[in-house]
């Protein structure tokens, strides 16, 4: 059996946002790509990732007769287009290189329970794979069968 590696499956072009801009664009750029990360990248570098629940729970609902706030964020701060991804995106991202296995990427996302990794080589971000990458593979796999 292949042993399919993370470059054969990931996505190369990847959709980022940068540390200064606002949640209200990381927002739209997901609901635009139908994404639910965004990798945050600053001179080139991944510095971070912000998901869709990031962006949810800095986002007061409408729904909501009291805002939830952020703990690391001041209750004044409410709008999205002031609000910065860095403000809320996770910093300590968990990575693969190119050459790990598909196998690896599953387990380390059933882990710790995360829907995407990104990909580094070389301190660069070379793609991402998620969570949709993974099962296409093994459903491409059970075709096969």
């Amino acid at each position: 059996m292949l042993i399919e590696r993370c470059k054969d499956r990931m996505t190369r072009r990847v959709q980022s946002v940068r540390p200064l801009d606002s949640i209200q664009h990381a927002r739209e750029i997901m609901a635009t790509h139908r994404l639910n990360q965004l990798p945050v990248l600053a001179d080139g570098q991944l510095v971070g990732i912000v998901t869709d629940r990031d962006l949810r729970d800095a986002f007061p609902s409408v729904f909501e007769s009291t805002p939830r706030v952020a703990p690391h964020r001041p209750e004044a701060a409410t709008d999205p287009r002031e609000i910065r991804v860095e403000e809320v995106m996770t910093a300590n991202v968990l990575t693969l290189k190119p050459l790990d296995s598909l196998i690896d990427a599953a387990r380390l996302m059933r882990r710790e329970r995360i829907g995407a990794v990104p990909i580094t080589d070389g301190g660069q971000m070379v793609g991402i794979i998620t969570r949709s990458d993974v099962l296409d593979a093994f459903v491409s796999l059970a075709d096969t069968v």
